[in-house]
This record gives C-alpha cells, sequence and structure tokens, in this order.
C-alpha cells in the first residue's frame, strides 16, 4: 500500500488538511512571530522573505499540511511528512510550528497522535529531527513518547547546524485515550 502523504486528519479541535497556495495569509500570520522561531535553527523565520522560502518549498514538497482551528478556522501552524525510507520503514515528520496561542497545551499531542497514526499504517518508525537547542520542541517530542537516537546528526537545508533524532516505534506507540 502506497504512503498517502496529503490526507485530511480531523481531531476534535484541528483538521490537518494539505497546504495550497491559498494558505499565504494566514500561515504567514501564525508564522511571524519570533518567538516561535527564537530556539529553532532558522531563527529568522518569521521573516516574511525567509518564510516565503519555508511556504514555497513546503507547497512544493507534496507532504505538507497546516493545522485549521476547528472553532474558527484560522490557521494554527503547518507540518510535514519527509524522507520516506520503505527499506527501513520509517518517515520524518518535521518542519512543523505552532503559533503561540496553541502552545502549552494539548494541540501538538492532537496534531502528533493524528499524524503518528496516519504514518503506522504504512511505517514501524517515525523520526523527528530537531534542531540540539530547541528545548521547547524536545520536550514537547518527548512526551508524546518519542525517544532519542544516539549520535549527533547534522541535516536540513543545506545547514550544518547540529540535530538531535527522535523515534518512535509503532510497537511502543500508544495513542491517547479518546
Amino acid at each position: 500500500m502506497a504512503f498517502d502523504l496529503q490526507p485530511t486528519l480531523n481531531g476534535p479541535r484541528i483538521t490537518i488538511r494539505p497546504i495550497t497556495e491559498d494558505d499565504w495569509s494566514g500561515l504567514f500570520t501564525a508564522a511571524s512571530d519570533p518567538e516561535i522561531w527564537a530556539q529553532h535553527p532558522a531563527a529568522d523565520r518569521y521573516q516574511e522573505a525567509v518564510f516565503r522560502q519555508y511556504f514555497d518549498d513546503a507547497l512544493e514538497s507534496g507532504s505538507a499540511f497546516v493545522f485549521v482551528d476547528r472553532e474558527d478556522e484560522r490557521i494554527a501552524g503547518s507540518s510535514r511528512y519527509y524522507g520516506l525510507d520503505p527499506a527501513a520503514s520509517e518517515i520524518e515528520i518535521g518542519w512543523t510550528f505552532l503559533a503561540r496561542d496553541y502552545w502549552g497545551g494539548s494541540y501538538n499531542r492532537e496534531i502528533k497522535s493524528l499524524m503518528l497514526a496516519h504514518a503506522f499504517q504504512y511505517v514501524d518508525t517515525v523520526v523527528l529531527w530537531i534542531g540540539v537547542d530547541n528545548v521547547r520542541s524536545r520536550r514537547a517530542t518527548e512526551k508524546l513518547g518519542a525517544v532519542l537516537r544516539d549520535g549527533g546528526h547534522r541535516h536540513r537545508e543545506g545547514t550544518d547546524m547540529p540535530h538531535v533524532v527522535y523515534e518512535i516505534q509503532r510497537s511502543q506507540w500508544h495513542p491517547p485515550a479518546e
């Protein structure tokens, strides 16, 4: 069965759907807060020209999403699947961000649980690459039950920024109770 890289996934509060060109304004509004990117390797992504490259890359990827708040239809953030490796039965969830209104609660868990449940229909392992200094994202990933892979890693956008890699195995993942 071929991995569906851009499904529409519905949770209680968030709809995850494929990104479109029409999402530019809403997604840039969600991303234009410098605090979102403060711990991220691309700390200037709140700037329009830098974010435009992120947005264009997301459209081109064929595997990117926006998160839509079901209550008010506001775009809350974005993510994508990346690097499907059928031989290793592995895919990455990455390039994720949430507007600050969605921090500190259970939105990240809802979003990642929907994406993980979908991915585990096709692969055994999901990985998440995170900038080594992005403590906020690392903590959120650990709350999902992801474990740190050994070693240092370099990845992303042609930079030499150090990253850590977390993984979640289908056999060890427990979806949150409804």
